[in-house]
């Protein structure tokens, strides 16, 4: 039975009226899984381990059961399986690796990064030196990032250039990649960027959904909230709202590749949505788009656009003067261009547990998106999705725009404190 990944949303939405949505949304009603009871989840760990990995992965390899394989990649992924029959199967999807398909090749090089860094670098290197394809380029470059020297770099510097020339600035995957390798230094400290996106000038008139990320996605970050005025939401005790929010995806690739983080930049949110994925759950989610991925007048929400063709500058409208040297705030950008799709911020059914040793436990890894932490068994225990989806309500909906934003490489979660210089303090 073919794996589906808990953040391909086009999969699995059901689609909802708004308001009954936003009528039922506001309220921590009692919800229900059958699928998160302790029973349940074993005997679907059992069933993923024996059909979809162990299964799948006893067929031998061809172009006719190649999907198989991938189904088994994607599932070693989420339930982080590394095993020495895992391991034997992907060294063997490595020996035939260059006459595979593009899709199998970025599946192989994804489920390398994720789950056997450092490995397999005779063969990616091999498929990098073969391949001109532009995001098998870039994941091989990246898998050999991690655990590559300077002299590395300088090759790999050398075959893009050779490889791709002129396309380089065309090509938002490699011209990425290569802005990964010749980092620009940014002309705005810490405090000129926080204090304008907090400022009541950024964004006039919309409600916003800040996301404040470390660099190192392992760490959890923080969501504050803005109304259309310009306030932030504070509780009933007359404190920020804040709720921690994961950015991390189940492979920590860079945001500019399918399946990598978050993207760091400005999201169009427009609304709720419930999905039917048994890994997401019935807890309300923020619908999210990036430029590029919606049409223009849906991004920027206005009816009088007639161009659909998109430009930097359609953009940079929306990050204003102060910010649109900011060059961090241009991943989202990029990621749109580069056919990223599909990222919101939802709750999620999966086991924490499945993640326990890892620093951002109980919050649970994803496929990109922006996601905070629910706790069940069979009932819904705990939900700060629902508080998010309560301060969204509070705040004037999901109507506006969401900012994803690192503030530093700390190696911690951020909490409100982290936060509190920048913000109001009226």
């Amino acid at each position: 039975m073919k794996f589906i990944l808990y953040c391909r949303i086009a999969l699995f939405l059901t689609i909802f009226f708004a308001p009954s949505i936003t009528l039922w949304a506001q309220y921590d009603v009692p919800l229900y899984t059958s699928y998160t009871t302790i029973k349940a989840r074993a005997e679907m760990v059992q069933r993923i381990h024996d059909n979809t990995i162990n299964g799948n992965l006893k067929f031998p390899l061809s172009d006719s059961t190649e999907e198989n394989w991938m189904d088994a990649f994607d599932a070693m992924e989420v339930f982080r399986v590394n095993t020495q029959f895992t391991f034997q199967k992907v060294k063997h999807a490595f020996d035939s690796v260059q006459v595979r398909s593009v899709l199998f090749q970025r599946k192989l090089l994804e489920v390398a990064y994720a789950n056997y860094p450092g490995k397999f670098h005779e063969a990616v290197s091999g498929l990098m030196s073969h391949t001109n394809e532009p995001k098998v380029f870039a994941l091989c470059a990246e898998y050999l990032f991690q655990q590559s020297h300077h002299g590395s770099m300088h090759n790999i510097d050398s075959l893009l250039r050779i490889k791709f020339g002129d396309s380089l600035v065309y090509n938002p995957v490699l011209y990425r990649l290569l802005s990964r390798m010749h980092p620009s230094k940014h002309l705005l400290n810490k405090q000129q960027v926080f204090q304008n996106l907090f400022s009541k000038y950024f964004l006039p008139g919309q409600i916003v959904m800040f996301s404040v990320q470390r660099k190192d996605r392992n760490y959890p970050g923080l969501v504050v909230l803005r109304d259309a005025a310009g306030n932030f939401v504070k509780d009933s005790a007359g404190k920020y709202f804040n709720v921690p929010q994961l950015a991390r995806s189940i492979s920590n690739l860079p945001s500019y590749l399918t399946n990598g983080n978050t993207p760091q930049g400005i999201f169009r949110m427009y609304g709720f949505q419930v999905s039917m994925s048994s890994f997401i759950g019935p807890t309300a989610n923020v619908q999210l788009g990036m430029p590029v991925e919606l049409s223009k007048k849906k991004y920027l929400n206005d009816s009088a656009i007639l161009d659909s063709v998109w430009n930097v500058s359609d953009y940079q409208r929306l990050l204003g003067s102060a910010l649109s040297s900011y060059t961090p705030l241009y991943d989202a950008w990029y990621a749109g261009k580069a056919g990223r799709t599909e990222i919101i911020a939802h709750g999620t059914t999966l086991d924490p547990e499945l993640y326990k040793h890892a620093p951002y436990y109980p919050l649970t890894p994803t496929q990109g998106c922006l996601c905070t932490k629910e706790i069940w068994d069979g009932k819904r225990v705990e939900s700060d999705q629902q508080k998010l989806i309560n301060g969204l309500l509070k705040a004037g909906g999901a109507n506006g725009y969401c900012v994803v934003i690192e503030i530093d490489n700390e190696e911690a979660p951020v909490t409100i404190s982290d936060l509190l210089p920048y913000l109001p303090h009226k």
